[in-house]
């Protein structure tokens, strides 16, 4: 399978696409100035218990205060809370854990007011990004994530991916990093360390030893509340949890973060940071790869399912649960034989594109599938393995059900982050009753060009909705032709799919805009 990265940084955002086989699998948005990312640590004071829920609500500098259930503060909270105080007070000189007094577990049926108290400060990690109207879910029990290993203070287990079978492998890899682990810590040794070099393993290793001596240094600042740790930006996480040797390419039309990928990548695989590309055509880099093409036919109610001949998904979200129907279209006819197998064949075809927009979308909770009628009990197996099968690439935690015995499938997925929610649908321009003539439209557009390209004396772009676009180069004298007859100066004119009808943009070779209008 043929993946490629492909990560455009356009109005202080970047839009991180993973296409798999030239599909887009995941999409994945990020702010420049984003507060949290999953992963990122802080040192958070407790604004007030709820016992009645066994949680604390925790501020960490967000407008709403983070949620801690007592079973997220793990067996070693009172030792985290010894360290946080005597680092804090200069007890704790360095961020060794070598001779560190470790303090007994707290029991994990507890009671929270037993362990925490209004005003206590705690050093968390988020789990789960604010979404809607919650605040970000966090947990005590801190980890540091690395390529092939994760680095977990106050623990002395080495524990091995179960998806890693050779016992010689395991054996190899678990004498290894005992050898190399700094005293103090536990370590969970990653699926993708299997078969990898000394070298590359040590050099992990002393990457997330590094991790920890900042979030020391950070919570001797004694900046509360504050974060400790920020987890590396979305691109360098994707890296590192998904490169491996099917990346062909990796293409970003930031200059700053190609060199920050490259550099990344050089340490972790150097014999293949050629594979970063820098972008640098007028056609934006997701409308180049048919990113935008791609999530206006993926995303809405409606999901077509590629070489099935008329059949498409229903996807419905209500507040507990999505519920996702597989509808034949004009396909399925009689009870015969063929008949069976080919709702099966469907079926598959389905199961297969489920799995792809519950990544696209990162849809999360409880999902419930009503494929296509089957009587027949192997073919319903059949489908269960294949659905199985094609969610193993799927990086969130999940799990599966067998068919009921109304031929539903139930499944549930882990969502860390917000719900990718695309529009599909516009606004009707003509919402009073009224519409500016397609000329009046065009005339505007000409105004701006005519007063920009007296001043812009490199190249000029023109960003326009596709029908736009058609209809400003359509003929041998377009008015595209009759702009430059007339101003002398050629006017590129780019389609965007992500355009509404009569938004347009006009930008310089440098991408700077020059004017626009989204109305």
């Amino acid at each position: 399978m043929k993946k490629e990265l492909i990560i455009s940084h356009e109005d202080e955002q970047s839009k991180i696409a993973l296409l798999e086989d030239g599909r887009l699998f995941e999409l994945h948005e990020q702010e420049d100035k984003s507060d949290f990312v999953v992963g990122d640590l802080f040192i958070g004071k407790v604004k007030k218990l709820a016992p009645n829920l066994n949680a604390a609500f925790v501020s960490i500098g967000y407008d709403k205060d983070a949620f801690l259930h007592y079973q997220d503060l793990g067996p070693q909270y009172l030792t985290y809370k010894k360290f946080l105080k005597d680092t804090v007070s200069k007890k704790q000189q360095n961020s060794s854990l070598k001779n560190f007094e470790v303090q007994p577990e707290i029991h994990k049926n507890g009671i929270i007011d037993k362990v925490l108290a209004k005003d206590d400060l705690v050093i968390l990690q988020i789990t789960k990004e604010p979404i809607s109207t919650k605040g970000p879910r966090i947990s005590t029990q801190i980890s540091l994530t690395g390529r092939f290993l994760v680095l977990i203070p106050f623990d002395k287990s080495v524990s091995i991916s179960k998806k890693i079978g050779s016992a010689e492998e395991r054996e190899r890899l678990r004498t290894l990093i005992e050898s190399i682990k700094p005293e103090g810590f536990g370590v969970i040794i990653r699926t993708v360390a299997e078969g990898k070099k000394v070298a590359e393993l040590h050099n992990d290793m002393n990457q997330l030893v590094q991790k920890w001596e900042t979030t020391f240094k950070n919570i001797q600042k004694n900046k509360a509340p504050g974060k400790i740790l920020s987890e590396e930006d979305k691109a360098s996480s994707i890296l590192r949890d998904n490169f491996n040797a099917d990346f062909v390419s990796i293409i970003c039309d930031d200059e700053q973060m190609v060199n920050d990928m490259k550099a990344y990548i050089e340490v972790i695989a150097p014999e293949r940071k050629n594979i970063v590309q820098f972008y640098d055509k007028p056609l934006p880099l997701l409308e180049y790869y048919n990113v935008e093409k791609q999530l206006k036919q993926s995303f809405g109610k409606h999901v077509n399912i590629p070489s099935s001949k008329g059949a498409y998904l229903v996807i419905e979200h209500t507040e507990a649960l999505h519920v996702i129907d597989v509808n034949s279209g004009n396909n399925i006819s009689s009870g015969n034989s063929a008949s069976k197998e080919h709702a099966l064949n469907i079926n598959k075809m389905a199961a297969t594109e489920i799995a792809r927009q519950l990544r696209l979308r990162d849809m999360g909770g409880i999902i419930v599938v009503d494929f296509i009628d089957m009587i027949n009990a192997d073919h319903r197996r059949d489908l269960y393995e294949h659905l199985k099968e094609e969610m193993q690439r799927d990086k969130a935690r999940h799990k599966i059900l067998p068919p009921s015995k109304f031929g539903l499938i139930q499944m549930t997925r882990q969502r860390t982050r917000p719900e990718n929610i695309i529009e599909t649908k516009e606004e009707n321009p003509n919402v009073d009753g009224e519409i500016l003539a397609p000329i009046v439209v065009v005339e505007r557009m000409e105004e701006v060009i005519r007063n920009i390209i007296q001043i812009e004396k490199g190249k000029v772009f023109l960003h326009v909705h596709p029908f736009v676009e058609a209809y400003l180069t359509k003929g041998l004298m377009s008015i595209q032709v009759k702009w430059y007859l007339k101003y002398k100066k050629w006017v590129t004119i780019i389609p965007r799919d992500s355009f509404k009808y009569l938004e347009y943009k006009l930008v310089n070779s440098e991408k700077v805009e020059l004017m626009g209008h989204s109305n």
